[in-house]
């Protein structure tokens, strides 16, 4: 039997205290035995051997969900905050505006969140089925939760694809006997933003005594909105501003208009235009700072022991998500009004402006059906319909039969699964645009006031509510694995140790648009409506590690393993660790290893097809200056065009590759302190991605494969958009492998506890990550773009990340404070350099009787803002959703019975 050590012990105790943040799990089991108490051996992340806790020589971080709880964290991306090693991730908040179905996703050392492997009890999740990219956070059961291990180094090497910026292993209890009901709430100081949740579990059997254990566990989320006009950050930068107005901005003869100028403060968030007769609309104004989510996970656990040595082991997860957000109502750019209704009679709505022309035109009858002179140009923005909302249903559920136990001196452990992720993409507050041009232009509706019966009428019926797009993805899996004990090879004092597994996989993804309404609302959404990407491929791997004590001090890892895709190749990656703890209160440890990423499939099966440039450019070659075509080319086809451009997946794709390095110390000075520096490095190249049409057209030397040109040389014919782009020219935007990424750092940690015999007990853990270096190409040759303590790109990299927490108990009692900090960076608009961001929280709880405990808290106690900022990355303006919280201060309270 094992016993623990110096080390081990006090790594052990603090894991029953909290968080055990850095420390790597790093003792070692063969040191002087100055305690008794037996240990089990478990497998930890990072590893496939099971081992003596506290004992693998890689970077872990071990976070204790009934500690994040009491501070006041109900859902999975609070829990991703409490990481220094997580640069950023896609929370709730960047479904505004976007087509990710509700998604949140975890993004380890800011390198992309498809580089970081998220398993729930080892094992994969189904990707996003929208993009197949990462797991949905959101699908993950919180209130099953017994920890999280987070693994901050490469582990391709086990794991396969994705596990390059690291692994996040939730782990939910083993096994759970009796029942417990928790209800919690929080309100914040300001408007909106209310949210409750309740989880509920029941369990029964004894594993020991019975032979089984079955428990489940439900919990239910519901967050209310913070509308845009609760918080007063876009104030501060309104961000994108439309002349799309209501009242509507109106035009005729290069002059400007709008009933509400100059001061434009009888219209809806309009401010000056400016010229001193238009208006503009601030439409952040109608952005949810934080959108209305409700979110329900169920987890249903079996395990059978069917004979001493094996058990048999049933899971089954079910978790659904809403997510309705809400942006600023259709803009409608293009709209004409006539002075004269169909009928011949005057046109109740057009202006008694004096300035206009009754005979005005400026040629527009030649491509617009209806105009009468005197007609006057128009900028509307459609509020009758509301603002466009976005409601988002994901659906994930996951079924794992399993079976392990020991056999001929071997822990093995078999396991066939099923992963299903469904999306549905439901759109409200849109409209049908031909049936609002018709009555705007023929004096049905009103864009400059309020409506009578029959525009009323008109723009209901414009209404287009429906759904625009849905997504399911599947995975299927079987996998073995197995490891044991070997002989001691070198005298070190303990034996060798072995693993090996092997593995399985089908995956598909299908993703459609509802082609009838996508074809309606294409303007506004951007999805194609003949939307169909399928996929479909299979993996099969194999992997080994080997654990080797050379002499009592010193041990060393090797793993390797090899993976086939059906569709791209084959990857083999290995990886080299060390171990060496020179005395009991000192362990130095590091690792090599390479990595890789393979490509989504939607990534290399999304329908290929043409659109616009997103932006207005020239041709460098047939319009140098932007203004002029060159002799005997057209300007009107080369110069200040949408070019057509080509989109989609690319079958050629290479995976991406790393190579991961760490080197660390593990320190304990004085008994219960210890303090952990861990340098880390990653080097990654072929990132797959798209290049922009700005960047193919600022080099058409480097980029001249991609321009594919007409027979007369042009990317377009006289200007006018071409039936068949494939022979009237076009820009190749397709999805490739591209530049390299280099990013390194540190990550610090220091955890103690304190025991006293009057005051209680005191647990004090830090974790600390400073980013040295992140550098980017944009494509192979590209200079190296600086992103540290910059904003660059979509996003800036910060420099230091903190996470203190300070926990006490006392008999019945107990609490803790947590500071958070985020380091400044010099802002998207480079006058303006975003302040550093620091939170504080605090709770106390009361075990009011058996079972009972009560927690009540405050999140951001000093009610800090957050910074502004010019990013345009998100519909957010004014501050940065990706970093920073706008609710403010927040008061919460949680009641926790178990029987």
């Amino acid at each position: 039997m094992m016993m623990e050590t110096v080390l081990s012990r006090s790594l052990r105790l603090m894991f029953s205290g909290g968080v055990a943040v850095g420390l790597g799990l790093a003792a070692q089991g063969a040191l002087a035995q100055d305690a008794t108490a037996p240990i089990q051996r478990v497998e930890i992340t990072g590893s496939a051997i099971k081992r003596i806790d506290a004992e693998t020589a890689v970077p872990v971080t071990v976070l204790k969900m009934d500690d994040l709880k009491k501070q006041g964290i109900t859902t999975i991306e609070q829990v991703m905050a409490n990481l220094s090693a997580s640069q950023a991730s896609t929370g709730t908040s960047q479904v505004v505006g976007s087509s990710t179905g509700g998604a949140s996703f975890a993004d380890l050392r800011g390198i992309g969140a498809n580089k970081t492997l998220v398993l729930l009890n080892g094992r994969r999740l189904a990707n996003n089925a929208l993009d197949s990219s990462a797991p949905d956070l959101n699908m993950i059961p919180f209130a099953a939760l017994e920890r999280v291990e987070v693994l901050r180094d490469g582990a391709s090497s086990l794991y396969g694809s994705d596990a390059v910026g690291g692994v996040i292993n939730f782990i939910t209890r083993k096994d759970f006997k009796g029942g417990t009901i928790t209800l919690g709430a929080e309100s914040p100081k300001h408007p909106g933003g209310f949210s409750d949740n309740i989880n509920a579990g029941f369990g029964f059997g004894d594993l020991a005594s019975d032979g089984y254990n079955v428990f489940a566990m439900v919990d239910h989320q519901q967050q209310h909105r913070i509308g845009g006009t609760q918080r007063p950050y876009n104030t501060r930068y309104a961000g994108g501003l439309s002349a799309s107005t209501s009242p509507a901005n109106y035009y005729q003869d290069g002059a400007s208009y709008n009933p509400a100028a100059p001061s434009c403060v009888d219209g809806t968030d309009l401010i000056p235009g400016g010229d001193g007769t238009s208006c503009k609309m601030t439409t952040s104004s109608f952005v949810d700072y934080i959108p209305k989510s409700e979110r329900t996970t169920g987890l249903i656990k079996a395990t059978i022991k069917l004979n001493p040595e094996h058990q048999l082991g049933i899971e089954y997860l079910n978790s659904q998500s809403k997510v309705q957000s809400a942006i600023a109502p259709v803009p409608y750019g293009g709209l004409f009004q006539n002075r004269t209704r169909l009928d011949g009679s005057p046109n109740p709505f057009y202006p008694t402006n004096p300035a206009l022309n009754p005979a005005f035109s400026d040629g527009s009858e030649a491509f617009t059906d209806g105009l009468k002179p005197g007609y006057i140009h128009l900028k509307w923005r459609d509020l009758p319909n509301g603002p466009r909302s976005d409601d988002n249903t994901n659906k994930q559920q996951r079924l794992v039969v399993s079976l392990s136990g020991a056999m001929a001196g071997w822990d093995y452990e078999g396991a066939l699964s099923y992963n299903e992720n469904k999306v549905q993409e439901n759109l409200k507050g849109y409209s049908n645009g031909e049936i609002i041009t018709a009555g705007v232009l023929n004096g049905v509706i009103n864009p400059f006031g309020p409506q009578d019966s029959a525009g009323d009428a008109l723009i209901a019926s414009a209404a287009l509510n429906g759904t625009l797009q849905t997504a399911k993805g599947t995975t299927k899996t079987a996998d073995f694995r197995a490891s044991r004990e070997l002989a001691d090879w070198f005298g070190a004092g303990r034996g060798a140790a072995l693993a090996v597994g092997a593995q399985a996989e089908r995956e598909s993804f299908l993703n459609t648009a509802n082609t009838e309404y996508a074809e309606k609302v294409v303007a506004s959404t951007g999805v194609d409506p003949l939307t169909h990407n399928e996929g479909s491929r299979n993996v099969y791997a194999a992997y080994a590690e080997l654990n080797v004590p050379i002499i009592k001090e010193l041990d060393v890892t090797a793993s390797v393993r090899y993976d086939k895709y059906s569709d791209f190749g084959s990857s083999t990656n290995p990886k080299f660790s060390f171990r060496y703890q020179p005395s009991k209160t000192v362990l130095v440890r590091g690792s090599y290893s390479t990595g890789f990423r393979a490509p989504s499939l939607y990534e290399i099966n999304s329908a290929q097809a043409y659109t616009n440039s997103a932006d207005t450019i020239s041709d460098p070659v047939n319009c140098p200056d932007g203004k002029n075509a060159i002799t005997g080319k057209s300007s009107a086809a080369n110069c200040k065009q949408q070019f057509q451009v080509l989109t989609g997946g690319n079958k050629n794709l290479n995976p991406e590759k790393a190579q991961n390095a760490t080197l660390g110390v593990v320190f304990e000075p004085v008994n219960n302190l210890t303090l952990g520096v861990d340098l880390w490095a990653i080097r990654m190249k072929h990132a797959i991605s798209s290049l922009s049409d700005n960047d193919i057209i600022s080099d058409p030397v480097t980029f001249a494969s991609y321009y594919h040109r007409n027979a007369a040389g042009d990317l377009a014919t006289d200007g006018s958009q071409c039936p068949n782009p494939a022979t009237c020219g076009y820009l190749d935007l397709r999805t490739q492998n591209l530049g390299n990424t280099n990013t390194n750092g540190v990550d610090l940690s220091a955890t103690y506890r304190l025991r006293t015999a009057d005051y209680g007990t005191f647990n004090f853990t830090m974790n600390d990550t400073f980013v040295n270096k992140y550098e980017y190409q944009n494509f192979v040759g590209d200079v190296f773009h600086q992103n540290v303590g910059v904003y660059s790109g979509s996003s800036p990299v910060f420099r230091w990340q903190d996470n203190l927490n300070l926990n006490w108990s006392r008999g019945s009692f107990g609490g803790g404070l947590a500071a958070h900090y985020k380091s400044g960076y010099i802002d998207q608009t480079p006058t303006n350099t975003v302040p550093s961001y620091t939170t504080f929280d605090g709770y106390l709880s009361y075990q009011v009787m058996k079972g009972l405990t009560l927690t009540g808290g405050m999140k951001n106690m000093f009610d800090r803002n957050p910074p502004l900022s010019y990013q345009t990355s998100t519909f957010q303006a004014g501050y940065d959703p990706r970093y920073t919280d706008p609710t403010g201060r927040t008061f919460y309270l949680r009641a926790a019975y178990s029987f």
